[in-house]
């Protein structure tokens, strides 16, 4: 059978059986009638009755049609709210320049079309009976659009015509897909020997990258929110990032509770497995005065010391270790203003996220995946986006864990023998490279 004669018979079929139920109905009803007037009229005859009944409960001539056979299909249709695209369709694609598409999704249109075609393999979607599905360029514009300001989830939607939900959606799916087809492309290590250079000129010999950890503002979560409150005092998640010397970030882990401090979330990452192995940069040794040292990695006082990293000196410093800490502190600016510009430019976290627990880390690595691409593309940021990242911030401010953990005593001498170079401007030795199998 044809599709459309089957649609046609089921159609029938569905309007006899409603006739058919009205018909026994009104059967029902003419002999609770007939009953009622024989006890209120005994000498009443039937024949009355069934004529009164007759003309305001019988079937109809339409309903002995219908019964008889001859059915009228009635096509029922599916209903869906109309809504207007003409601001995304007319305005936004055909008139907005790179820098209203800058201030809105923060990144050039040429940049978020080679976005749109990079994750189109996962989003692009078929039409439905009920509606047009969203273009791959609507739904990574309104993800993006939700991640970049503090907006709400209905005025996203009443910018794009669609739906809160369909918003909610759109964030959802485009940072799987962001997660799935560019996380592990563009959070990457790129070449080592160009960062180590970057940072020597700096002031920093053999350094790789460096390391720092924030927290990212949540909604209480069901259940276990005593774990996720911080020494701030508001719920969060941590972030953990590697940074090179431009400001990108090379690995990241995301998703412990707030209140964990960063020594541990260190010690629990195959990142930390892979630095005492030996795998996660080259077998690159300097000599420093009468010292080997590798390739380190500059962290904050929260980190433990050890030798493949470096933090500061603590308590009463002399002139040299002040001067240590000194270059190893402009080192670690850069990871600290690659976490201003990564809030700064994606708002979202910088609010209280109300996505699920198993969704907030996926989208906090979203907006490291963009930041990496943006200033990969040499976006601009923005100054007005920090003074607004600032006053966001004012209410959620970042932890400072001033921890100090035993240093290892062979660490303890590579930091040494650098405090002393710089104080005495020694050369670092002769790089000797050795590249493991």
């Amino acid at each position: 059978m044809e599709p459309a004669q089957l649609k046609t018979a089921v159609m029938n079929i569905v309007n006899t059986s409603r006739i058919l139920v009205q018909f026994m109905l009104n059967q029902d009803l003419k002999n609770q009638v007939r009953r009622r007037r024989l006890w209120q009229c005994g000498n009443e005859s039937n024949e009355d009755i069934d004529t009164e009944y007759s003309q305001t409960a019988g079937p109809s001539t339409l309903e002995i049609m219908l019964l008889m056979g001859q059915v009228i299909a009635v096509e029922h249709r599916f209903w869906a709210q109309e809504t207007s695209t003409d601001w995304w369709d007319r305005i936004v694609l055909q008139v907005w320049d790179d820098s209203q598409w800058r201030r809105k999704v923060c990144m050039r249109k040429g940049t978020f079309m080679e976005l749109c075609d990079l994750l189109s393999p996962a989003l692009k979607r078929q039409n439905t009976k009920m509606r047009a599905a969203l273009t791959v360029e609507k739904q990574v514009a309104i993800a993006l659009w939700k991640l970049a300001t503090p907006d709400s989830y209905r005025s996203v939607g009443n910018q794009f015509g669609v739906s809160k939900s369909t918003v909610g959606a759109a964030v959802i799916s485009v940072a799987k897909a962001i997660t799935e087809l560019l996380l592990p492309k563009v959070v990457t290590l790129g070449n080592v020997q160009v960062i180590v250079d970057g940072f020597a000129a700096m002031g920093f010999p053999n350094c790789g990258v460096v390391i720092d950890g924030t927290r990212i503002s949540i909604l209480a979560l069901e259940h276990q929110g005593s774990q996720y409150i911080n020494r701030k005092g508001y719920f969060s998640v941590a972030l953990q990032a590697l940074v090179d010397h431009k400001g990108h970030f090379t690995n990241i882990n995301v998703g412990w509770p707030g209140r964990v401090h960063d020594a541990r979330v260190f010690r629990n990452t195959t990142l930390f497995k892979w630095l005492q192995q030996g795998i996660y940069f080259p077998d690159q040794k300097i000599t420093v005065g009468d010292v080997e040292m590798p390739i380190v990695i500059l962290g904050d006082p929260a980190y433990p010391l050890m030798l493949w990293l470096m933090k500061p000196y603590t308590s009463s410093l002399d002139s040299s270790q002040e001067l240590f800490n000194y270059r190893l502190s402009k080192c670690r600016m850069v990871v600290e203003c690659a976490f201003g510009r990564l809030k700064g430019s994606w708002c979202t976290l910088l609010t209280r996220s109300d996505l699920s627990q198993t969704n907030i880390p996926i989208v906090i690595a979203v907006c490291c995946v963009l930041h990496n691409l943006c200033e990969s593309k040499g976006e601009t940021f923005m100054v007005r986006w920090e003074a607004e990242a600032n006053h966001l911030a004012t209410d959620y401010v970042q932890p400072d864990i001033r921890a100090v953990r035993r240093a290892h005593q062979e660490a303890v001498h590579i930091r040494e023998a650098l405090k002393t170079s710089f104080i005495t401007g020694q050369a670092t030795g002769v790089r000797v490279l050795f590249v493991s199998p």
